[in-house]
């Protein structure tokens, strides 16, 4: 009786297990386009990023995320975002050959229900912030005053203010500041603007730069409309 009860168990413990193999499986098999599964190897923390030396299908490589608290020897999923060749770290004064700025990072399977364009290559579609109403500054312009006249403002200096609902620091020696206001002029809402300035997500800020059109950085990041060099303007 005893070694029916055991052989029981063992047979139960085996099907579960089967089981189990066979879910994660199914699931990985599932992941959306473009999604890389890794296990890491090595994490460098700093202010803004955490570093990682991960193993991607037996070839190691480093990516950047956000900040964020990650385990060594567990697997994550990721989206690609832009490569960069020979980045320099200021912070940690070291130069990375190559390494990849992401920004979908997950503990968990990304999986087919994340919409194709959030898992192409390249910049990620912004969505917008509700709750967001700030008037232009004094002498300057709305984001949807740029987006409809924007050749007319192509190579001149504008002003404008807005809510930060993205900070991306240091990466190609500037930093990426996302910026909405509540205006949308035929579904362009959110804009991109780079400086060498900080700042953080939730304040509302004054910058004043030029308008690029039509700004391509390879990898997928291309910008119908971009403010470079921009300067933050205090107490506007």
């Amino acid at each position: 009786m005893k070694t029916r009860i055991k052989l029981f168990v063992l047979l139960a413990g085996l099907v579960i297990f089967a089981a189990a193999c066979k879910s994660k499986s199914t699931v990985d098999e599932n992941l959306a386009p473009n999604v890389h599964k890794v296990k890491v190897e090595e994490i460098i923390q700093t202010s803004n990023y955490t570093y990682l030396r991960v193993t991607d299908k037996e070839q190691e490589n480093w990516i950047a995320i956000v900040r964020a608290e990650v385990e060594v020897g567990k697997y994550y999923y990721y989206i690609p975002g832009v490569e960069m060749s020979n980045f320099v770290s200021k912070e940690l004064k070291r130069t990375f050959p190559v390494i990849g700025f992401v920004d979908k990072f997950s503990d968990q399977p990304i999986v087919m229900k994340v919409s194709v364009a959030d898992s192409l290559k390249g910049k990620q579609a912004p969505t917008p912030k509700e709750g967001i109403k700030v008037e232009p500054a004094e002498g300057g312009i709305s984001i949807a005053e740029l987006y409809a006249n924007k050749d007319s403002y192509s190579g001149k200096i504008v002003k404008i203010r807005g809510e930060v609902v993205k900070f991306s620091a240091d990466i190609m020696n500037t930093n990426w500041v996302h910026i909405q206001d509540g205006t949308n002029s035929n579904g362009s809402f959110d804009l991109t603007i780079t400086t060498h300035d900080v700042t953080k997500v939730g304040d509302v800020v004054t910058f004043e730069g030029t308008v690029t059109l039509k700004k391509d950085f390879g990898a997928g990041y291309f910008y119908e409309v971009i403010v470079e060099n921009a300067k933050l303007l205090k107490n506007m």
